[in-house]
């Protein structure tokens, strides 16, 4: 009941209402204990099946930029039109598998930037998150 409290609460701080689908997508996305990395369409299957309920993708994406918006979400953009979300908000990095499409966390303190270039004129560096692409290798 306390989590319920706490995603409806969630949700109108987000600036939505909380209906049967969203308060769904909040527990999907929130209920848990591990990191969840997810797109848009994973978001959609999972809550689908686990609730069964349709949902619409404009519901979808509405939830999930607003929650993003609110801090309650990362976004991880990726080669093309791929987009990730990701839970876990604080500073962290990741291993994105090519051949299975996941991401994996990695911790901050496990990566060294070094040498950034200066930022340009009137910016400053706000974060910095490195991805590292990892494929299957195969000895001969």
């Amino acid at each position: 009941m306390e989590q319920l409290k706490f995603n409806k609460a969630r949700l109108r701080t987000s600036g939505l209402r909380p209906t049967k689908q969203r308060l769904a997508i909040c527990r999907v996305l929130f209920n848990r204990k591990e990191t969840f990395h997810f797109t848009i369409n994973q978001l959609k299957k999972i809550t689908e099946k686990n609730f069964k309920i349709k949902i619409s993708l404009a519901t979808l994406y509405n939830t999930v930029h607003a929650f993003e918006k609110k801090g309650y979400l990362k976004e991880i953009p990726l080669k093309g039109n791929k987009t990730f979300f990701d839970t876990n908000t604080g500073n962290h990095h990741h291993f994105y598998d090519e051949e299975t499409s996941q991401l994996i966390d990695i911790k901050d303190e496990n990566v060294s930037v070094n040498n950034l270039p200066k930022a340009p004129r009137g910016k400053k560096i706000k974060n910095v998150e490195v991805i590292v692409k990892v494929a299957n290798s195969y000895q001969n």
